[in-house]
């Protein structure tokens, strides 16, 4: 995966490390290998039409884009970012998942995603938005962005106005990994987001040498909430290859939780789960509360798994 940020996010990797080290190649992707899964979540075996993933049947994961405005190093489908030729989705497409929706009504939530859908052009994000909440069948609208955090002016007044358009509840995913990216810019987002009628919420991954301590995540968690994104998952970082290197160690993430369970409101203390390597199912994580044996666990199918 190449490396591209915006200018936004070269302004922060100055003066910030834990910045840059999320975006800046380093020389430990390539001495890692093919080290990992390319594809841990099984997105592409359960790909039912070109960029719509249907793997736990009443709701549907559809992949505007395969850009984002800036690259993250650890991405779990850096397998597809930046591939323009699988990731150019059109009207065409959005049409072709409208159709299976319809074919299959027991969908009842519609997560649109990437790539960043907000790098996405305005009349495609309009389209997919508007053709999409105009089934009946549809009861929620998801976005997972990191558009806020990337490239703020990517949240600009037509891709706003789509939002608020949308009759269904449209939840906004946006993925936070350090308290030095909740910036004025970001900010400012954020608040326009919630005046066109979107809820909030963030998704955040354990990264090595970035967020693996209490102070760090305390300040984001609590920093997230005072501006209106409620804290939901935080992820043990996948097994992706060029990634391994962000992972922490299942203990020290299970003993930050713990303490962080201790300190935080329940507002502001999100989910600590595994999106299951070649499995099914977002998994929680029990912290030091619970005398447990953590070396294994079973996913929603009743597979199980040993603890990478």
């Amino acid at each position: 995966m190449q490396q591209k940020t915006s200018e936004h996010i070269e302004s922060l990797m100055v003066c910030e490390k834990a910045i840059r080290r999320q975006f800046e190649i380093s020389n430990k992707e390539f001495a890692e290998g093919s080290q990992g899964d390319f594809d841990p979540l099984l997105e592409e075996q359960h790909e039912v039409v070109p960029g719509m993933i249907n793997k736990y049947g009443n709701r549907a994961l559809c992949l505007l884009t395969a850009e984002c405005a800036s690259y993250c190093r650890f991405c779990t489908r850096r397998r597809l970012v930046s591939d323009i030729e699988r990731g150019r989705m059109d009207s065409d497409d959005v049409d072709v998942w409208v159709q299976y929706l319809r074919d299959h009504p027991e969908i009842r939530e519609v997560i649109f995603s990437g790539g960043d859908p907000f790098v996405a052009g305005d009349e495609l994000f309009e389209y997919a938005l508007t053709e999409v909440s105009a089934l009946s069948s549809v009861k929620v609208i998801r976005i997972g962005t990191r558009a806020p955090v990337a490239d703020p002016v990517l949240i600009n007044d037509r891709k706003l106005e789509a939002i608020s358009q949308v009759s269904q509840p449209v939840y906004i995913g946006i993925h936070f990994e350090h308290p030095s990216e909740i910036t004025r810019p970001t900010k400012r987002a954020v608040k326009r987001l919630i005046g066109a009628g979107a809820i909030l919420f963030s998704q955040t991954v354990f990264l090595k040498d970035v967020n693996d301590n209490f102070h760090t995540l305390r300040d984001l968690f609590n920093g997230l909430v005072e501006i209106g994104v409620r804290p939901y998952y935080i992820y043990r970082c996948d097994p992706i290859p060029g990634a391994t290197h962000f992972r922490v160690e299942l203990e020290k993430e299970r003993r930050i939780m713990t303490q962080l369970r201790r300190n935080l409101s329940g507002l502001a203390c999100p989910t600590y789960v595994i999106d299951v390597p070649n499995g099914s199912g977002k998994i929680p994580v029990p912290l030091e509360f619970w005398d447990t044996d953590t070396s294994s666990y079973t996913d929603f199918e009743g597979q199980k798994h040993e603890t990478q």
